[in-house]
Order: structure tokens, then C-alpha cells, then sequence
């Protein structure tokens, strides 16, 4: 029971220190790349931007704090107080990322600025995928799109996206400046998009199918030392005429190589065949989302 705790207490270090990771990566994309050529994305480091050229005195840090504890405070009792602690550590480091960031980078790294919205809107998506993949989040839109979610049928997709466009479209009564706000756009459209590759590659599943003589072997070792299930599905051999059991696993990319081993350790004859999924959802899955 001991070496349980110390394991999960090792797993719960891992993942806050993987999200402060994440959030650091995030907050240098915006304080190095995207502050310095006056462009923004969306959610509430979008707002914080568009504060901080307008008042050019309000740090992009004291913003995203606000802002988010304002919408925490709204959000409490509807999403429960387990996301919104979490909320409240990532919107803390995230912050104190942003004012450090803005101390240290006070001219732009590069002068391109297609070339700064690429690489910002980038490294702000790949950090936001390392810190969404260990349990954080960067609060706003998320905590507003969780909210709505909660009460209407509508995607959590469509609303960042369309607060996102609202956000973003708003910088231009601040800046003045058309290609700013295109290259504002590249951003968000960067940001999805590579988002999204960090995020669904993580949770990237596949599909075992295993042939073999020891299939129950192989599914009593995946159940003790993985602790997964596998479901037995009836064959039929149309060369051999011989019925066979069939074993289906689901299983997420981190389990493939071990699930790997032990099938070749059971029985090296063993016919597999491997599939990407495009998504599996349920127990130890994802929810179904409509």
C-alpha cells in the first residue's frame, strides 16, 4: 500500500512539473515571438495581449491572473472544485511565465513577422498540448467552453473558435493594422493546428489482433501486468478449417511496446496485426463527445 502512494505521489510530481514545462514553452512563443510584433491569438492570453498594447504599462501576467480568477470564481460551483484548483496552479505559474517572459525578451527574435507568428503560434501549441496531455490547462476560453458545455449541446471546438475570432478581431481597434490582424489570424490557424497533432499524438491508440495458441495466456499477462482488458472474438481459418479465438486489445501508445513484449515472450509465433485508431472511446478511454 506504501509503494502505491510513493508511486502515485512520483506521477502526480511528473505531471505538474511536465505542465510547468508546458506552460513555460507557452509563454515563450507569446513573450518572445508574438508580444514584441504586436500580434495576438486567442483565449485570455489574447485579451491580456490586446490590454497590454493598449495600455503598453499592464503586464500581459497581472491580465491572464484576473481574468482568470474572475471566471474561476463564476465557474466554482458549475465545474467542480478539483478542475478549478488545477486551473488556479496552472493560471499562477502561467502568470508569473508571462511577467518573467516580458522582463527578458524586450525585442523581437526574429524581424520577420510571418516568420514570428509561425514560430509563436507554434511553440504556444506545442506547449499547451504538453500541459493539456498531463492534466493542466491555460483556463479561459477552456473554463468559459466547459461551462456552456455543461448546459447546452454545443462543441467545445465551435466555441473557442468562435470566442477565438471575437478575440482576435478585437485587436484591430487596438493595433490599426490590417496585416497585423492577418498575421493574427496565421496564429490561431498555426496554433490549432499543431495543437492538435501534440494532443491527438499523445493520445494516439491502437488495435492488436493476435493469432495465436496462447491467447488466453497472453490476455491473463495483459490483465495482471498491464491492468487491461482484452476481449476473445471467434475465428474461423478458411486454409485450415479450424476454429480459433481471436484476441481483440485496445490499448494507448505508451502500453504498445510492453503489450509488444509479452506477446513475443508467450509465444514468438504469434501472428499480430497492429492498427492506428482514430479514436477509442470509453472506460479508460475518452468520452464521447458530440
Amino acid at each position: 500500500m506504501e509503494l502505491l502512494n510513493q508511486k502515485k505521489w512520483i506521477i502526480e510530481i511528473r505531471n505538474y512539473f511536465m505542465i510547468c514545462v508546458g506552460l513555460a514553452i507557452f509563454a515563450v512563443g507569446w513573450t518572445a515571438f508574438l508580444i514584441p510584433a504586436e500580434m495576438t491569438g486567442g483565449g485570455v492570453s489574447g485579451i491580456a495581449a490586446i490590454i497590454y498594447f493598449a495600455t503598453k504599462t499592464i503586464p500581459m501576467g497581472i491580465s491572464t491572473f484576473i481574468i482568470n480568477a474572475l471566471l474561476l470564481a463564476i465557474a466554482w460551483r458549475i465545474l467542480g472544485t478539483r478542475f478549478c484548483i488545477n486551473t488556479l496552479f496552472c493560471t499562477v505559474v502561467l502568470s508569473l511565465f508571462f511577467g518573467l517572459g516580458q522582463t527578458i525578451f524586450l525585442k523581437p527574435i526574429v524581424d520577420d513577422p510571418f516568420m514570428a507568428a509561425i514560430i509563436g503560434g507554434a511553440l504556444s501549441a506545442f506547449g499547451v498540448g504538453i500541459a493539456i496531455n498531463y492534466g493542466g490547462n491555460t483556463g479561459g476560453t477552456d473554463i468559459v467552453a466547459m461551462m456552456i458545455g455543461k448546459y447546452r449541446n454545443i462543441s467545445y471546438g465551435k466555441v473557442t473558435l468562435y470566442t477565438n475570432l471575437v478575440i482576435i478581431g478585437s485587436s484591430y481597434f487596438v493595433v490599426g493594422s490590417v496585416q497585423k490582424l492577418v498575421y493574427s489570424m496565421v496564429v490561431m490557424f498555426v496554433y490549432i493546428y499543431v495543437s492538435d497533432i501534440v494532443i491527438e499524438g499523445y493520445k494516439q491508440t491502437f488495435q492488436f489482433m493476435v493469432f495465436s495458441k496462447k491467447n488466453q495466456e497472453i490476455a491473463d499477462k495483459i490483465n495482471s501486468d498491464l491492468q487491461r482488458g482484452a476481449t476473445f472474438l471467434k475465428g474461423y481459418g478458411s486454409y485450415t478449417k479450424a476454429e480459433s479465438d481471436v484476441l481483440l486489445i485496445m490499448a494507448h501508445r505508451n502500453d504498445k511496446a510492453q503489450i509488444m513484449k509479452l506477446i513475443k515472450f508467450t509465444d514468438p509465433n504469434a501472428f499480430v496485426s497492429i492498427a492506428k485508431t482514430s479514436s477509442v472511446f470509453g472506460k479508460n478511454f475518452d468520452n464521447i463527445k458530440i
